[in-house]
């Protein structure tokens, strides 16, 4: 039993196991993540997180401005004036929990410039700024007695009164959360964990493409069972793909190339040398993501091409290897001399800019379930996040939920029924693990040839009925075999491409990160697809 129960070790779920630690001593803060502590998408972040610091030369109207454009007219703009306005009292949060941003020589922090921003103002910590944010909070976690962090536990579905016998519809008003089943990948025992408060920070979905820069952890799961608890999720359709992450065939993840890379001036070419984005946007590189990775993608397949270039052999080396020193070393150890050779570079899944709707709170459809960060549909991001928007998303939306909470504990009573342990009879163990890997290569297969860059109607339907077929495949294994994380995973990104599919079908025209053939102008309707 946990007072609150915070499901992922991100920005998002460790900046609020701080704060709820503080707030209430005496309650105990259980943390659960189904890898290590420290293996999340915050760790992976190159680039930084956007917020303005300079005054006399940015505002937050200008921040503001930035991420209504690149969010094409979906952006909820109460929620966009929140997390500018509020972001810079929770980033000095983070510097006071140890976080260390790179500074000049005045003692001024140094600022970033990334597509889609017309201001300098990303923090950053050399291009492992999400390492180094996950750092400073895990050694202050580490230091806090009523914070208890289990690793290895895989969490297989949220309770609900449906484990009590009662029906539960997408339309039912009244479903609360009361915990998790979950599997410790220690002990291989499924246990029954209930809490007051349970709050997803999950994190995105990449991997159920064949190239992304997401972390093998990346497949849903929050997403995945909050939509099997009849929960609200909007916004899947939209699927950012980084343009320049480097190419390296059969290599998953795929190792970004930070946008900040650009920023300080390096320049898309075609194999033949020239200016790739000169003919697609005034913007040139540092046009925003959608805008780039599609311009990538289409001339990858006009030429025939498997990727196109960064050329960064006119940037200044001194300040290349001191803002960029694992690019380098990364290029260096594939045989890349970056000031002599130009980057291969290919767009790969990156953020969900969709997910768990939420209110302004952080408040799911389903009653003490709270969402933040990448798994979570805020309205932030509309139909294209803008560059290092998310981890200032994460961390004021964590706040958010953390003053709602310390409204809502002393109020939250248990049922009196007693919710059952987890029932596995009649199930063995899989004869074959091959059908479960080879499910995920075909999930992938499918996605990302149906379901990525450019999509038509064509394509979304056949898409929907292959993941049909391998849904009922991969629910049969569920039903009879010993559960096992590869199952949990294959059957969470199984729903998650059938979310994504079925949103983008429901979008009748093209906007933000959504692009289809069928559809390429916008219907000019800018709402949401709730499913």
């Amino acid at each position: 039993m946990a007072d609150i129960l915070i499901i992922g070790s991100g920005i998002a779920g460790l900046s609020l196991a701080l704060k709820t630690a503080e707030k209430f001593p005496e309650k105990k803060i259980l943390v659960l993540t189904k890898a290590n502590e420290d293996d999340s998408n915050t760790q992976y972040a190159q680039g930084g997180i956007a917020v303005v610091t300079d005054f006399q030369k940015d505002t937050f109207e200008k921040h503001i401005e930035d991420t209504l454009i690149a969010g094409d007219g979906l952006c909820n703009e109460k929620i966009v004036d929140i997390v500018i306005r509020e972001g810079r009292q929770r980033v000095d949060e983070l510097i006071n929990w140890g976080t260390n941003f790179d500074k000049g020589d005045e003692g001024n922090y140094k600022l970033g410039k990334e597509g889609g921003h017309s201001e300098f103002r990303v923090l950053h910590h050399k291009d492992i700024t999400g390492w180094e944010i996950e750092r400073a909070l895990l050694e202050k976690v580490h230091q806090t007695k009523n914070i208890e962090i289990s690793q290895h536990h895989f969490v297989i579905d949220l309770l609900t009164q449906h484990h009590l016998g009662r029906i539960i519809t997408r339309v039912t008003e009244d479903i609360q959360c009361y915990g998790v089943y979950v599997l410790n990948l220690k002990t291989n025992q499924i246990e029954k964990i209930e809490s007051k408060i349970v709050v997803l920070a999950t994190g995105g979905f990449g991997q159920i493409y064949r190239a992304t820069t997401n972390p093998s952890i990346a497949t849903g799961d929050g997403i995945a069972m909050v939509y099997r608890a009849k929960g609200r999720v909007a916004n899947l359709e939209f699927v950012q793909f980084h343009p320049t992450a480097l190419y390296e065939p059969g290599v998953s993840p795929n190792f970004l190339i930070t946008e900040a890379v650009r920023g300080d001036g390096a320049i898309l070419r075609t194999k033949n040398g020239s200016d790739l984005m000169a003919n697609y946007d005034a913007r040139g590189s540092l046009a925003p993501r959608d805008i780039v990775a599609r311009a990538i993608d289409n001339e990858m397949k006009k030429s025939g091409e498997d990727h196109m270039y960064l050329d960064c052999r006119h940037m200044d080396k001194e300040n290349f290897l001191h803002h960029f020193p694992n690019i380098y070393e990364k290029c260096k150890s594939v045989g890349i001399d970056v000031f002599k050779d130009m980057i291969p570079v290919v767009p790969a899944a990156h953020y969900a800019c969709g997910g768990i709707n939420v209110d302004a709170h952080g408040r799911t459809s389903i009653k003490n379930l709270y969402a933040c960060g990448e798994c979570s549909n805020t309205g932030l991001h509309g139909a294209n996040r803008l560059a290092s928007n998310s981890l200032l998303e994460a961390i004021v939306f964590s706040h958010r939920i953390f003053e709602d909470i310390c409204k809502a504990l002393p109020t939250i009573e248990f049922p009196n029924e007693q919710f059952p342990e987890w029932n596995a009879d009649g199930t063995s163990d899989p004869k074959e693990m091959v059908i479960i890997t080879q499910s995920i290569k075909e999930l992938k297969d499918i996605m990302s040839s149906y379901v990525g860059i450019v999509r038509n109607n064509a394509r979304l339907r056949r898409a929907q009925e292959r993941l049909y077929l391998l849904f009922k495949d991969t629910e049969e294994l569920y039903e009879t075999t010993t559960i096992s994380p590869q199952l949990l995973e294959l059957r969470n990104m199984i729903t998650i491409g059938y979310l994504i599919t079925r949103s983008a079908k429901l979008r009748k025209e093209s906007r933000g990160l959504h692009y289809t053939t069928d559809y390429p102008e916008h219907a000019r309707v800018a709402e949401g697809t709730m499913l």
